[in-house]
C-alpha cells in the first residue's frame, strides 16, 4: 500500500507540490492531488498493468475531449518530460503513473436524492459520450474482457459459484437467454467503443437539491468495443440498484439518453433484457471474487443490492418495463396497441352487445366516481357496499336510466385497501386510475361477448375489492395481412358463470358468457360489469389488474385501451367530469391576481378531496396535511358538515332576526373563556376579527396608538397591513405608520435573551418601556397591545414564561387594553390549555378568533369584557352581514362538539409531546436543525447553517418542504428568514402519521439539498 505522503512526493514528476488524498479503486491506486489552486487525479496503476491498455484509455479520453470539449471530460496531463505515462519506483516496485484532470463534484453514489432531472442528465451525458466516440477505433477496444456485456455468456461457468439454488436459477435463465437469443440480436445493432461502466461511483454530480446534474463520467478502464446499447443497459443496471421503483428510475435515464442519441426500435427491444443480463454478470462475478478475494469488500460492493434488484425485477414483466422505456422515448408503449385500435375502429359495425342494453342509444347514467366527485357524499355514506349500491342505483332510478356507466381513465379514491398501494420513487403510490368501463346493472343480468374469441382464462379472485369471478377472452384477428391478438376482460361475475368453462373454448359474437354477480361474491362491489380491453396480458391470467398507478398511466393506456372502441357510447357522455391541474393553472394565471400565491413551485398540487388529516390530489394520491390548521377537527368532519347542511336546508339569514343558534353558540363559546370575557361579536374571517378587536380597543381607550410584536401578521385589510410588520415592512409594503410601535419579538433562540435565562420573559417585557415612554411623550395615548399567543409568522415562537404577565401589566398601567390574537392558536391546539394565552397565565381584554373556529367554514369571533363592549356601543351600529348567521353558529357548535367528544385537546397534548420528542431526537442527528419549539400540535423547526452565528438556512428549508411534498407530506415555512418549518395540521393526526413524518424528515435531511452541498 502506498501512503498519501508517497503519492504527493511522486507528483514532482509533474512539477507539482501538494497534498494527496486516497480514493477508492478496484485495481489502481487513486489519489486526489490538491495543489495551489488546482486539483488533479493521480492514478498509480496496479503492479503488472498493461501499458498499451493505459495508452488506450488515454486515447479514449483525448478523443472525447477533442470531439466534445463541452463535456469537460477528463484529460491526461503530460509530465515534465512530456510523457502521458511515466514509470516510477515505489517501495521497490516499478509502477506506471498518470495524472488526469480532476472532475469536481461528488459521486452519484454520494448524491441524494436521485431526482428525475438528475437521472435524465445522466442519460444525456452518457449519450453525448457515445456520440463523441462514434468512429473511434483502437486495437485494445476489442480485447477479451469479462465486463464486455457482449461476452456475457462467458460468465456461465461461474454460475456454480452461487451458493443459493434459487438465485443460481435466476442468474442462469438470464445468461442462457443471452447466449441463445440476445447475443445474435445485439450483433446486428450499432457498435462502437463505449465507456461500459457508468456505475454510481464513476458518475460525477455537481449542483445541489433539485439543481443537481451529472457533470462527467470518469474512469475508462472498462472501455470496450461493444453494441452501443450496452452502455445504456449497464448504466441502467446501476441506476436501478436500491431504488423502490427501479424501472421508473431507469426510464428517466432512458429519456435523457434518447433526447441526445435517439434509440432504435431494435435497441429498445433488447434494452431491458440486457439490464438483467448485466445484473446476472455482476452477481456471478461477485460470487467468484468472494471465492478468490474473500477479504476484499470492494470486490463485492454491489452484490447484495444486485441480488435484491434481480429478485425484485422477477416480478416485473419484460413488456411492461420495455413499455415504460418506450414511453420515455415518446413511442407507443405497446406496439400491438396501434394495430388493435386500428382493427377495432374499422370493425365497429360488426360488434355485438356487452350487456343487455343498447349502450349506443339507450339512456345512460354516467357516474362521477372520480376522486373529485361531489356525488359520493361523506365517507360514511358509502362505507358499506349496501350503502354504495343504494346510492348508485337510486341515482339511476331518479334519472330513469337502466344502466349506470363508470368512466375509463377515471382517477378514483374508492380503492381503499392496502392491495392498491405500491412503492414508488418517493412515497407509496395508490393504484387509482380506472382502466375499464363499468356497467352497473342488477345482479343476474346477462353478459355477452361483443367479439368472437376463445376462453383464455377464468378465475375467482376472492380477495376483498378484487374482481371476484372473472373471465378473459382471447381474440385473434387478421389485420393488414398479419394476425394480431388482444383480450377482453369481464369482472365481478357470478360464481356460476365459471362453471363448465374450458380454456380454449370457442365463443361467438353475442353469445351469453356470464351474469353480473351480487355482492359479496363479486369482490364485494355494487353489482356491475368491469369491461376491459387488453393488448398485452403481461403473462397474467384472470387476475389482470383493472386499476393503474398514475405514474404508469401512459404505458397502461397502451396495455388497456379505450373500451369505448367496442362499447361505442356517445363520446360526449364520457368527457372527463373535472378539469386537469394544467388547465386550471392556465386559467388561474389569466383570471386570478398574480400575487395570490400557489404552494409548491416545482409541481403545484391540484387538491380535490380531503378526509381527516389527509388531502387527495386529482390522481387520488394521498398527502398527510401537517400544514393547514383551518380544518381543526379534521377535513370534512361528518358532524360539522352535517350540522352545516342541516341548518342550510332550514334557514340562513342575518342576525337582525332572533335565532337560538346565535345565543346558544355565544353561551358555549364564552364558557371556554375566563369569566370576564363574556360578550361576543361574530364575523366571517380572522382578518375581520382582528380588525374589529382594534376598533373595540380604540372605542374603549379613545386612543389610536398600538404596540405589536416584530414580524407579526394580523390580517389582510388595509389597517391590519399597517399593524403587521411582516407585511408593512416586507416586499410591497409602505412601512409602519407612526401610530404603530414595534416591540422586539420575544424569541429565546435568536433574540437577545436566551432560553436558559430564567428572567428572559421579564427582560423582553422591559423592552416595551421605551416605547411606552415615547407614546406617553407624544400625548396621543395608547389603545393597546396585540400579539399572537404563539407568534406564527414570526416563526412559531413560544413566548418565555412570564412575558405576557409583565407586558399586560405595563400596557394596562399605560391605559391600553390587551388583545390576544388566537386566530391560529386557539381551541385546544396547544394541548395543555384551550387557549394559547392561558399558557402564559394571563387573561386578555379582547380575544380574536378565526381559522379553526369553523373548521373551514367562514366563521370568526371577537370576545371581550362587558366594559369594553359598552364603550363600543357608542351609537354607531355594528353589523356584519354574514357574522353569526344560523349556519355559522351551527358549525361553530359542531366544532366544539367534536373537540369535546373526541377529546382532541388531550390528544394534542399527547401527540404534541411525541412529535416534539421525535424532533429533538432528529436535532441530535442533523446539524441543520438549530431549534425545536412548540406547544401541543403547534410546532416549528428552525434550520440554520451555523449554530454559533445562527445563519438562516432558508434555501434548505424550502428544499425540505418541496421534498416532503414529493414524499406525501404537506408542510410550510415561516419566520423572518423563511427558515422555520411550521407544523400545525388537523388535530386528528395519529401517532402513525407523526412517525411517518419523522421518518421522512429524517431521510430528507440526509439529502444534498437539505445539507446545502
Amino acid at each position: 500500500m502506498i501512503s498519501m505522503l508517497e503519492a504527493a512526493r511522486v507528483a514532482e514528476h509533474y512539477g507539482l507540490e501538494g497534498t494527496a488524498f486516497a480514493l477508492a479503486g478496484e485495481y489502481d491506486l487513486n489519489f486526489r492531488l490538491e495543489t495551489r489552486g488546482q486539483t488533479f487525479l493521480l492514478k498509480i496503476a496496479a503492479n503488472g498493468s498493461d501499458r498499451e491498455l493505459l495508452e488506450y484509455q488515454n486515447a479514449v479520453m483525448n478523443h472525447i475531449a477533442s470531439r466534445a470539449p463541452q463535456l469537460d471530460s477528463q484529460r491526461v496531463i503530460a509530465n515534465v518530460a512530456g510523457e502521458l505515462i511515466c514509470e516510477i519506483t515505489l517501495q521497490g516496485e516499478t509502477r506506471l503513473m498518470r495524472l488526469l484532470t480532476y472532475a469536481p463534484g461528488r459521486t452519484l453514489a454520494a448524491s441524494k436524492p436521485h431526482t428525475k432531472e438528475l437521472l435524465e442528465s445522466l442519460g444525456e451525458r452518457l449519450a453525448q459520450m457515445d456520440v463523441a466516440l462514434e468512429g473511434f477505433t483502437h486495437e485494445k477496444a476489442s480485447r477479451p474482457y469479462k465486463w464486455n456485456l457482449a461476452q456475457a455468456d462467458e460468465m456461465i461457468p461461474l454460475l456454480e459459484q452461487i451458493d443459493s439454488a434459487s438465485r443460481r436459477t435466476i442468474a442462469e435463465q438470464h445468461l442462457t437467454r443471452f447466449s441463445n437469443d440476445l447475443k445474435s440480436q445485439i450483433a446486428q445493432l450499432p457498435a462502437g467503443v463505449i465507456h461500459s461502466d457508468a456505475n454510481d461511483y464513476n458518475v460525477i454530480v455537481t449542483g445541489t437539491g433539485f439543481d443537481a446534474r451529472v457533470s462527467s463520467v470518469i474512469d475508462f478502464g472498462d472501455a470496450v468495443h461493444s453494441p452501443i446499447i450496452c452502455d445504456l443497459a449497464i448504466a441502467l443496471a446501476y441506476t436501478m440498484l436500491g431504488k423502490p421503483d427501479p424501472v421508473a428510475s431507469a426510464s428517466h435515464v432512458v429519456r435523457g439518453y434518447h433526447r441526445v442519441r435517439p434509440l432504435l426500435e431494435a435497441e429498445l427491444k433488447v434494452l431491458y433484457p440486457l439490464v438483467l443480463t448485466r445484473l446476472a454478470v455482476s452477481v456471478c462475478n461477485s460470487a467468484n471474487e468472494k471465492r478468490l478475494r474473500p477479504d476484499d469488500a470492494y470486490a463485492v460492493i454491489s452484490e447484495a443490492p444486485a441480488w435484491a434488484l434481480l429478485e425484485h425485477l422477477e416480478k416485473i414483466h419484460e413488456n411492461l418495463a420495455t413499455g415504460i422505456f418506450r414511453t420515455a422515448c415518446n413511442l407507443e408503449p405497446i406496439p400491438n396497441a396501434i394495430l388493435v385500435r386500428e382493427w377495432l375502429l374499422e370493425h365497429q359495425a360488426e360488434f355485438g352487445r356487452i350487456v343487455d342494453v343498447d349502450l349506443k342509444s339507450e339512456k345512460l347514467e354516467v357516474f362521477d366516481l372520480s376522486v373529485a366527485s361531489t356525488d359520493l357524499g361523506l365517507p360514511d355514506e358509502i362505507d358499506t357496499v349496501e350503502k354504495f349500491t343504494k346510492r348508485l342505483f337510486n341515482q339511476m332510478r331518479d334519472n330513469d336510466a337502466r344502466v349506470g356507466v363508470g368512466r375509463y381513465l377515471e382517477p378514483r379514491i374508492i380503492y381503499a385497501n392496502d392491495d392498491f398501494v405500491v412503492p414508488s420513487e418517493n412515497s407509496p403510490e395508490r393504484r387509482s386510475m380506472h382502466m375499464a368501463h363499468d356497467y352497473f346493472l342488477l345482479a343476474g343480468e346477462p353478459v355477452f361477448a361483443p367479439i368472437a374469441g376463445t376462453i383464455h382464462s377464468f378465475q375467482d379472485n376472492t380477495a376483498e375489492l378484487d374482481y371476484g369471478p372473472c373471465i378473459i377472452l382471447e381474440h385473434q384477428v387478421l389485420h393488414r395481412g398479419q394476425t394480431i391478438t388482444f383480450y377482453t376482460l369481464y369482472g365481478h361475475l357470478t360464481r356460476t358463470s365459471l362453471e363448465g368453462l374450458q380454456v380454449g373454448q370457442a365463443v361467438e359474437v353475442n353469445q351469453k358468457i356470464a351474469e353480473i354477480g351480487p355482492y359479496p361474491e363479486n369482490g364485494n362491489w355494487p353489482p356491475h360489469l368491469h369491461f376491459q380491453v387488453i393488448t398485452d396480458l403481461l403473462g397474467q391470467r384472470g387476475e389482470y389488474p383493472g386499476v393503474a398507478r398514475p405514474s404508469e398511466l401512459a404505458v397502461r393506456k397502451s396495455i388497456s385501451i379505450d373500451p369505448n372502441l367496442i362499447a361505442q357510447i356517445p363520446a360526449a357522455l364520457l368527457e372527463p367530469a373535472h378539469q386537469k391541474g394544467a388547465a386550471i393553472l392556465e386559467q388561474r394565471r389569466a383570471r386570478i391576481g398574480g400575487n395570490l400565491s400557489i404552494s409548491y413551485k416545482r409541481n403545484p398540487l391540484t387538491i380535490v378531496r380531503a378526509r381527516g388529516q389527509y388531502l387527495f390530489d386529482e390522481h387520488g394520491q394521498r398527502f398527510l396535511d401537517c400544514y393547514n390548521n383551518v380544518p381543526h377537527v379534521g377535513h370534512t368532519h361528518p358532524h360539522v358538515v352535517r350540522a352545516a347542511i342541516k341548518q342550510l336546508q332550514t334557514l340562513n339569514t342575518n342576525t337582525r332576526y332572533l335565532h337560538e343558534n346565535l345565543v346558544q353558540y355565544a353561551e358555549r363559546l364564552t364558557a371556554k373563556l375566563p369569566s370576564s370575557l363574556s360578550v361576543c361579536y361574530f364575523v366571517s374571517s380572522g382578518s375581520e376579527a382582528t380588525e374589529l378587536a382594534l376598533r373595540l380597543a380604540r372605542a374603549h381607550t379613545k386612543a389610536k396608538d398600538l404596540i405589536v410584536s416584530d414580524h407579526a401578521y394580523h390580517g389582510h385589510t388595509t389597517t391590519l397591513i399597517d399593524i403587521s410588520p411582516y407585511k408593512a415592512e416586507g416586499p410591497g409594503g409602505m412601512g409602519l405608520p407612526d401610530w404603530v410601535h414595534k416591540a422586539p419579538v420575544a424569541d429565546t433562540y435568536r433574540g437577545e435573551f436566551k432560553r436558559d435565562d430564567p428572567n428572559a420573559g421579564l427582560k423582553y417585557a422591559r423592552l416595551l418601556e421605551p416605547i411606552l415612554e415615547r407614546v406617553k411623550a407624544s400625548g396621543r395615548g395608547l389603545s393597546g397591545f396585540m400579539i399572537e399567543s404563539i407568534p406564527s409568522v414570526g416563526g412559531q415562537i413560544v413566548l418565555p414564561d412570564g412575558y405576557l404577565q409583565e407586558v399586560y401589566r405595563r400596557i394596562r398601567a399605560a391605559g391600553g387594553v390587551c388583545i390576544a390574537d388566537e386566530v391560529q392558536t386557539g381551541f385546544g391546539r396547544i394541548g395543555s390549555h384551550f387557549w394559547g394565552f392561558e399558557s402564559q397565565g394571563v387573561t386578555p381584554d379582547i380575544v380574536a378568533m378565526g381559522k379553526p373556529i369553523g373548521n373551514g367554514y367562514p366563521l370568526a369571533a371577537v370576545v371581550t369584557t362587558p366594559e369594553i363592549a359598552a364603550s363600543f356601543n357608542n351609537g354607531m351600529e355594528y353589523f356584519a352581514t354574514f357574522g353569526g348567521n344560523p349556519v355559522s353558529c351551527a358549525v361553530g357548535m359542531a366544532v366544539l362538539d367534536v373537540l369535546e367528544q373526541e377529546n382532541l385537546q388531550a390528544h394534542a397534548l399527547e401527540l404534541g409531546n411525541h412529535l416534539m420528542n421525535g424532533m429533538r431526537e432528529l436535532q441530535r442527528s442533523h446539524a441543520i436543525i438549530g431549534d425545536v419549539r412548540g406547544l401541543g400540535l403547534f410546532n416549528g423547526l428552525e434550520f440554520v447553517t451555523d449554530h454559533s452565528t445562527l445563519e438562516p438556512a432558508a434555501k434548505q428549508a424550502d428544499y425540505v418542504v418541496e421534498r416532503l411534498r414529493e414524499c406525501g407530506i404537506l408542510a410550510g415555512t415561516d419566520g423572518p428568514y423563511h427558515n422555520v418549518l411550521k407544523l400545525r395540521g388537523p388535530m386528528v393526526i395519529t401517532k402513525a402519521d407523526i412517525d411517518f413524518f419523522l421518518e421522512t424528515l429524517d431521510q430528507t435531511l440526509l439529502e444534498d439539498g437539505a445539507q446545502g452541498l
